[in-house]
């Protein structure tokens, strides 16, 4: 089969991907809004859950058509690119300032559950029993934040501040909301589909496993919606937003991602995974927990140049692998 296909396919996969994860996130904050949702929760949970629905999609299809190393590369490797390389480029941008109580708790709270997960990888394989673990702990975490929303808190947090200000800006009529919603959803299947099946083919081609595929080309276009979202807080001064919404999708991925994926089929899970990728992952959140409890309680432009760095060390090692010179 000519290449030319697969990464079409693969291109206008994560575009239209992208895209429609935008317009679904823009239809479920607005209906949200019109059902009377705390603003606060529709950051929190809604547009979280918006943001993190094509990495959801995209490995739950890798787990129907038996592509495990595409599954978790997609959940681990939008992890690493999260941090490394969404929050060291937002921080080059402006020096991220850590001052909500919430965002504070939920650093502990990710490295926790980034324990929890790499624990559950111990034995090189994912059964539904951990599937089950991790979506467990999903729900926990939703109804925390479900808690924490209907709770009215009056923090005046990036959270409640920006969304807010653009749903009251835009004022999408019930309607069009609804539309938004359901046609981005099923634009999200259909995107998710063509990149998963054009990155299968071409890493066939190559001789490139789609572990490697998931971890650096599907990792970083699902993660796109991040690095805008994380960009734009960040220009506004909403610091804690950009890092909200960085914390959020780890945790959306660490468990709802791979428990999905887990619980559709359970997965043998390449060595690799455990002792280089989650390292990368674990160390990752390590440094930024350490960073944002720092004397300066902020992510400076000097971390944020590490950050990527660290990121093109990374991915340089990756690429490395592929072209056989490690």
């Amino acid at each position: 089969m000519s290449l030319w296909l697969p990464a079409l396919a693969l291109v206008c996969g994560l575009l239209l991907l992208i895209w429609s994860a935008d317009r679904f996130v823009e239809g479920a904050a607005a209906t949200a809004y019109h059902a009377g949702m705390p603003s606060l929760l529709i950051g929190m949970v809604v547009i979280g859950f918006g943001t993190s629905a094509p990495e959801m999609v995209v490995s739950a299809i890798s787990a129907l058509q038996g592509n495990p190393g595409l599954a978790l590369g997609n959940a681990y490797g939008s992890n690493i690119s999260n941090i490394a390389l969404i929050l060291g480029l937002t921080a080059l941008l402006a020096p991220i300032n850590v001052t909500s109580s919430i965002l504070r708790k939920e650093l502990p709270l990710l490295l926790l559950v980034t324990v929890l997960a790499v624990s559950l990888l111990f034995d090189l394989y994912l059964s539904r029993f951990d599937a089950l673990l991790l979506l467990l702990g999903f729900a926990g975490l939703m109804g925390y934040w479900i808690w924490l929303g209907l709770r009215g808190s009056t923090e005046q947090n990036g959270y409640q501040t920006d969304v807010d200000l653009e749903l009251q800006a835009k004022r999408m009529p019930l309607k069009p909301a609804l539309i938004w919603l359901f046609s981005g959803m099923l634009l999200l299947v259909v995107s998710s589909r063509l990149l998963v099946w054009g990155a299968i083919e071409i890493a066939r081609a190559f001789g490139v496993s789609d572990l490697i595929i998931g971890l650096t080309i599907v990792a970083i276009g699902t993660s796109l919606p991040e690095l805008a979202s994380a960009v734009a807080a960040t220009r506004k001064g909403e610091h804690d937003l950009a890092l909200g919404n960085v914390l959020g999708s780890n945790l959306f991925n660490t468990l709802a991602v791979v428990g999905i994926a887990g619980a559709i089929q359970p997965l043998a899970v390449d060595a690799e995974i455990l002792y280089r990728d989650s390292v990368v992952m674990g160390l990752l959140t390590l440094s930024l927990f350490f960073i944002a409890f720092g004397r300066l309680k902020q992510i400076t432009r000097l971390e944020g140049l590490l950050l990527v760095l660290v990121y093109i060390g990374y991915s340089g090692y990756l690429l490395s692998k592929v072209v056989g010179l490690l």
